[in-house]
């Protein structure tokens, strides 16, 4: 994938671009269209940018992280209430060890600076027992600071996986239903999706309405596999470091132009 031509010219035409689709996007927001209240995101392509350019995996993932940064403040500019950004996964954890400690650098880095704008409440996604104990702990101070924000949410999805946050939220609710002094044949009986829901580490959030995912890849590779059973989604073929606000823009245009039936 070739790296995207810029300049001065590009980025006056971009701009002109995005003005026209946000135009777009207000008159949708006043007709029966809405934004999405959840957008989730698999950050998708820094290895591969990285090797385009003949720089370090490192750099791939430092300039990815940056990204982030960006990301969310488009998402406060239009409202988006719930952000999900998944950055790390449990197959990840398996990685070399050099790469998965300057991941785990990034990663504490970029969050804590998310945490200090204390715009949103920083909210782990993930199995935290799997993730190592100094990211751990930042994640977990992150979150902490951020308890009073009251512009919205950002999960952080690392040490992250579809499975096994279903695995996990089963077990949760019969350790639950047990403590209650419910049989087993009880809770098969009773069992309904809203249950599992409420054992699922984004409970009490809204189900993600919209999944982006860059680098061309068209797969979920287990991201949200319970919540995104009604989710639109977009695949942009952009690395992730290369995803400028016009690819955004595009994604909340094509969701806005969708009819969601929610599998009626």
């Amino acid at each position: 994938m070739a790296k995207r031509s810029g300049g001065p010219l590009a980025g006056w035409l971009y701009r002109l671009y995005d003005r026209r689709i946000l135009k777009t996007l207000d008159e949708g927001a006043r007709g029966a269209a809405e934004l999405p209240r959840h957008v989730g995101v698999i950050t998708d392509g820094n290895r591969r940018w990285a090797k385009t350019l003949g720089a370090t995996t490192r750099h791939g993932h430092q300039v990815g992280a940056e990204k982030l940064v960006e990301f969310l403040g488009w998402c406060d500019e239009l409202g988006i209430d719930v952000v999900t950004l998944y950055l790390l996964s449990t197959e990840n954890l398996s990685r070399g060890r050099e790469e998965l400690q300057a991941l785990e650098e990034i990663i504490s880095g970029v969050v804590d600076r998310i945490a200090a704008q204390g715009t949103r409440r920083v909210r782990l996604v993930g199995a935290k027992e799997l993730i190592p104990e100094s990211l751990r702990r930042s994640l977990e101070q992150s979150m902490a600071q951020t308890e009073g924000a009251l512009a919205g949410t950002v999960n952080v999805a690392v040490g992250y996986g579809g499975r096994q946050e279903i695995v996990e939220a089963t077990r949760s609710l019969l350790r639950q239903r047990a403590a209650e002094g419910a049989t087993l044949e009880q809770v098969a009986e009773e069992l309904t999706p809203e249950q599992i829901a409420d054992h699922l580490y984004t409970r009490g959030q809204p189900d993600p309405d919209l999944i982006i995912r860059t680098s061309g890849e068209q797969r979920l590779s287990g991201f949200l596999m319970w919540q995104s059973a009604y989710s639109e989604f977009y695949f942009c073929e952009a690395y992730w470091p290369d995803f400028r606000r016009t690819d955004f823009l595009r994604a909340l245009r094509t969701f806005e132009q969708r009819s969601r039936r929610f599998g009626k």
